[in-house]
């Protein structure tokens, strides 16, 4: 790339490729990127924090939805952050033009722009950094990073608006805009375009490990591996964070509070139908793992306290801090059969960092929402 000090204050850029037709050809592959992780957040979002009118029509099938939605977010989100670097190269020269500012329009579509870039470089920045559990900075992650993508998508969706003339005219390669550049660009437009598309491979197949047990081998650069953990099962909040130890639960009681309320000990849990399912454990960062849990059906703890089939349930843990402590769960999950108090992992008695001597455990959910340390049952 050659670069030139034009007569006036700014930079002429003689560079090839930057151009419209590598600038759409990559855009497309991101706002793909970007359409798919808005969805999936948004969906993650209600999941974990529903509105009231939402709470028992969430669907608590099919029991893989949650481990599917994630996974796509992280991988997506992951993927587009080359594609975003590219993106970035085939436009910068942009900033650049004289002058600056041509009207009141121009200025406002550039700081839409503006906007739009740092939207899109803070939701992959901080997301990356929440898959690795790290968070170097002030602000609660969830609902900042929750409202900036509301930021993003308003700025994304009036920058196509702005810029779709241009677009329509680079879309193909049989396009009038395309037609009007360099021939001898082609080739050249196509490598680094098949280059993008290694990399974003590249990037894909040795994370997305972490969610997809089929590329379970391939994962070198993945978070997590979810095959490691105790009892085979990877654990994000251990019981010393939670601040749990082996005596909190030594003279445990479960309280189901209702019309009926009663508390049962852990033997008298063990001694109820038990029954085995086998579900996923699948985290907002973006692992997931299925295991063979057993336990007590919650819907039946229900009926006994003298719930009905329309009831919900709040649960509360014996955790002494954590910002879901306390979580309910509608309807449709509360009355699922394959919503368990469960009791063991994999055959085993759950091991206290997976919430001995009981933890919740229900179908197309957060892990964040799979409660551990179970102490209280209400109707609700």
């Amino acid at each position: 790339m050659r670069l030139t000090l034009s007569p006036g204050p700014l930079l002429t850029f003689r560079a090839r490729l930057h151009d419209a037709r590598t600038a759409t050809a990559i855009g497309r592959l991101l706002g793909v990127a970007m359409a798919v992780c808005f969805a999936t957040g948004v969906l993650s979002h209600w999941l974990q924090h529903p509105p009231g009118w939402l709470a028992d029509r969430l669907p608590s099938r099919p029991y893989w939805g949650y481990r599917l939605t994630q996974g796509l977010h992280v991988t997506c989100g992951i993927a587009a952050i080359p594609l975003l670097s590219v993106k970035l190269w085939a436009v910068y020269p942009r900033l650049f033009v004289r002058p600056p500012v041509r009207s009141l329009l121009h200025a406002l579509e550039r700081i839409s722009v503006a906007v739009l870039v740092a939207a899109g470089l803070f939701e992959l920045f901080t997301g990356l950094l929440n898959t690795f559990q790290w968070y170097p900075w002030p602000f609660a992650f969830v609902p900042v990073h929750y409202a900036v993508a509301w930021l993003l998508l308003g700025s994304l969706l009036l920058h196509v608006a702005v810029q779709w003339p241009k677009i329509r005219d680079h879309w193909t390669l049989r396009s009038p805009g395309t037609l009007t550049l360099a021939e001898a660009d082609g080739p050249d437009r196509r490598q680094l375009l098949l280059g993008v598309t290694a990399a974003v491979g590249a990037v894909t197949l040795t994370t997305a490990g972490q969610s997809v047990t089929a590329l379970g081998p391939l994962e070198l650069f993945g978070p997590r591996s979810p095959a490691h953990g105790v009892q085979g099962l990877p654990v994000n909040r251990t019981a010393a964070a939670a601040r749990v130890t082996r005596a909190s639960p030594a003279d445990w009681r479960l309280t189901v509070d209702g019309p009926r309320p009663f508390t049962l000990t852990l033997d008298e849990l063990r001694a109820m139908p038990q029954y085995d399912v086998t579900l996923p454990l699948a985290c907002v960062e973006g692992w997931s793992k299925s295991a063979h849990w057993t336990g007590v059906r919650v819907r039946d703890l229900l009926d006994r306290a003298g719930g009905g089939p329309r009831s919900r349930v709040r649960v509360v843990s014996l955790e002494a801090v954590g910002a879901y402590r306390v979580m309910e769960m509608g309807r449709l999950y509360a009355q699922d059969p394959l919503t368990l108090l469960a009791l063991r992992l994999n055959g085993e008695v759950l091991s206290l960092d997976h919430g001995y001597p009981a933890r919740i455990i229900a179908p197309n959910r957060p892990g964040v929402l799979q409660t551990k340390w179970v102490g209280r049952l209400e109707v609700v």
